[in-house]
């Protein structure tokens, strides 16, 4: 269909060579309704549903628990890297899993023996000075008592041991407490701080009077249907993977992404039949994958959804170094067209630098975006700030990057027992992009503009857009993508968060 301005999906992608995000734009249709009514929910797989379509990368630059959280708590989903321990990856899983907000499940705690001056490192690390102390400084040992900013802002000697200055006559609440409960007794008792202990005295979480405030602000959250934070891991496809994926499941994970960079392989299909065999309540992500061959391969074998993407990536070579994989657009447009056949939401994964990136992305028929260098600067991504050239800056790399390969990142290429490593990725360094409490609400409210602008009032309505060819799409030339950006300017300040589209 060509009639009218622009081009339907079809047409666009009957070109004979690959197209990019950057390669075309969506046009405009008639506004009939207010940003505020764009509803941004969507599938992730088949059966879990999220607020928002935002997904973080298993990278070991990207997600841990901090960000599983985060991301949870706004709306989204984190899925938490492989390249550690199984120990190591099911703790972090069983953190996101037990989080309540309001409840710090795993709080800094410290002994007596210990000084001031590690309570001046925690608030330089951490950002708070108010400390539990334990017998032994260890979380579960008898909690006796606990050291705040106004115990220690006046204190000269930072080498006193916090035996001399802790407060001992502590407010407590039993293990069991309800939010509500422990709001009380901080407001009652006019308390910003109150430990929760077991029956033996030992200490077992804490609630901060911020935090329960804090709780009203995340109506979005991804729960499952115990209220808890819906979490995912990455695994691999080899035999061990499998003594993996059984401590995940202990630790409570929802869903399992099987993470290989080539994913339509005898391994993967084996790997879903297996989990389907022996977890058919886990949710699994497939891939990655670019082809509709590849799409049904995996969905025949039971895969609850489809990561698509192969070499898109801003820290990734594997287009240049094999010369393989596909333009993200394009294994985006035919790898839903399969998806929506059968039933099965893509993730698109890859090439996500910035909100009108991701709204094209949705537009050609994913249900999320999986997002690596958009979030690696932020406060929840693992890893310390560092200053460079005025700029703070995070350290970012591509899981075939060669410090990764090393780390672990060699499972995902099947090539960790391959005598010569082939590096497909670099490792680079990314600008702090501040906390996800202000950077995903940021993208979120892009995403319900560009919505607004093509008048569609959430997800699906966009997906039968593109289906019935009202979405309408044009090619845009080189000179039009830098018509598109800034130009013409002797200077200008650079906005707070990414703003290419």
């Amino acid at each position: 269909m060509t009639g009218g301005d622009g081009l339907d999906a079809k047409t666009l992608f009957s070109a004979p060579h690959g197209l990019t995000y950057d390669d075309f734009i969506l046009l405009p249709d008639h506004i009939s309704f207010g940003v505020d009514e764009v509803d941004l929910s969507t599938q992730f797989t088949r059966r879990i549903r999220l607020n928002l379509p935002f997904v973080s990368s298993p990278m070991d630059t990207v997600t841990e628990s901090d960000m599983a959280i985060g991301m949870a708590l706004h709306g989204g989903i984190g899925i938490i890297h492989y390249s550690n321990t199984i120990e190591e990856q099911a703790r972090h899983v069983r953190r996101a899993k037990r989080f309540e907000n309001g409840f710090i499940t795993d709080p800094v705690v410290l002994s007596p023996n210990h000084r001031i001056r590690d309570v001046d490192a925690i608030k330089a690390k951490h950002g708070f000075s108010s400390v539990p102390i334990t017998e032994d400084g260890t979380l579960n040992s008898r909690l006796i008592g606990i050291v705040t900013g106004r115990d220690i802002d006046f204190e000269r000697d930072r080498d006193k041991p916090l035996r001399e200055v802790m407060t001992t006559r502590l407010i407590t609440a039993p293990h069991g407490v309800t939010l509500q409960e422990a709001n009380e007794i901080l407001h009652r008792n006019k308390v910003g701080k109150l430990p929760i202990v077991d029956e033996q005295g030992r200490l077992v979480a804490m609630i901060c009077r911020r935090d329960l405030i804090t709780n009203q602000e995340y109506p979005l959250a991804s729960k499952d249907a115990n209220k808890r934070l819906l979490v995912g891991a990455a695994i691999s496809t080899h035999e061990e993977d499998k003594e993996r994926l059984a401590e995940l499941v202990k630790a409570g994970v929802d869903v399992v992404v099987i993470d290989s960079s080539q994913g339509d392989s005898i391994f993967q299909v084996e790997m879903i039949k297996y989990i389907k065999k022996h977890y058919p309540h886990l949710e699994v992500v497939a891939g990655n994958v670019v082809t509709e061959r590849q799409c049904r391969r995996l969905i025949a074998a039971g895969a609850d959804a489809l990561r698509v993407g192969m070499g898109p990536g801003s820290i990734c070579t594997t287009q240049e170094v094999l010369a393989v994989g596909r333009p993200q657009a394009s294994a985006v447009y035919y790898c839903a067209k399969v998806g929506r056949e059968a039933g099965v939401p893509i993730i698109a994964d890859g090439g996500i630098a910035s909100p009108g990136h991701a709204v094209k992305a949705l537009a050609l028929g994913a249900s999320t975006v999986m997002m690596g260098s958009l979030l690696a600067g932020t406060a929840e991504s693992p890893g310390e700030y560092f200053y460079e050239g005025g700029q703070r800056l995070k350290r970012y790399r591509g899981m075939a990057s060669a410090s990764a390969l090393k780390a672990g990142g060699a499972k995902r290429y099947q090539a960790e027992r391959d005598d010569i490593k082939i590096v497909q990725g670099v490792e680079g360094f990314v600008v702090d992009k501040g906390p996800l409490r202000t950077f995903l609400p940021y993208l979120a409210q892009s995403l319900r503009h560009s919505l607004q602008e093509v008048g569609c009032r959430n997800i699906p309505e966009l997906h039968e857009a593109l289906d019935s060819s009202r979405l309408r799409f044009e090619i845009r030339s080189p000179s039009a993508q830098r018509e598109g950006g800034v130009h013409s300017l002797y200077t200008y300040i650079q906005p707070p968060f990414p703003g290419r589209g």
